[in-house]
């Protein structure tokens, strides 16, 4: 799509994104969201940088496509966006110290299989001597028996084991894990 097409159709392709954004978001205990990504969510975002910083050049665009498509499940695996969430700074600041390394400790569990923990910031490190960031990327691939038990509608849940972050969600809600076995060859 053109960016001049874009800015046309920019209001309805926005309602739809954000209405399908709400059955990929995931929360998990009072202060974590896991947004799972999609081809439909990865396309609004380069569309909306293309339009942000007015790249309108090949090389520019090959270039938001080469940082954004990595995001995009492959049939095996979901990817997820991960925030961390505490609206009043300070509150954050601390918590972010406490929360070294709870990148490392999200897993997702089909079924009464094995649970598997995500595969964290594979671009780049997030976290620095002091803190986590409050946004980190994830992966979850799973075993050929995760995605049929998942296409046959098996139960999924998901959660966070850090010693200062433990939460779960079980079963994971229907229109969420219905959304995911759609991303599944």
């Amino acid at each position: 799509m053109s960016l001049e097409q874009y800015a046309v159709d920019r209001g309805g392709l926005r309602a739809e994104v954000i209405a399908h954004k709400l059955i990929r978001n995931l929360q998990v205990g009072p202060n974590m969201t896991w947004c799972f990504e999609d081809r439909i969510t990865i396309r609004y975002q380069i569309l909306e940088m293309l339009r942000v910083e007015r790249i309108f050049e090949g090389a520019g665009i090959q270039g938001e496509l080469d940082a954004y498509n990595p995001l995009v499940p492959d049939g095996k695996n979901w990817k997820a966006t991960m925030l961390i969430e505490y609206s009043d700074p300070d509150e954050r600041r601390v918590a972010l110290g406490k929360l070294m390394g709870v990148e490392d400790r999200c897993w997702i569990q089909v079924n009464d299989m094995e649970r598997l923990l995500a595969i964290a910031d594979e671009d780049l490190e997030r976290a620095n001597d002091e803190k986590t960031s409050a946004v980190h990327f994830l992966r979850f691939e799973l075993s050929p028996a995760m995605v049929e038990a998942v296409k046959r509608g098996a139960p999924v849940s998901a959660g966070v084991d850090h010693e200062n972050y433990h939460h779960s969600i079980s079963p994971m809600p229907l229109p969420v894990r219905d959304s995911l076995s759609a991303d599944l060859d």
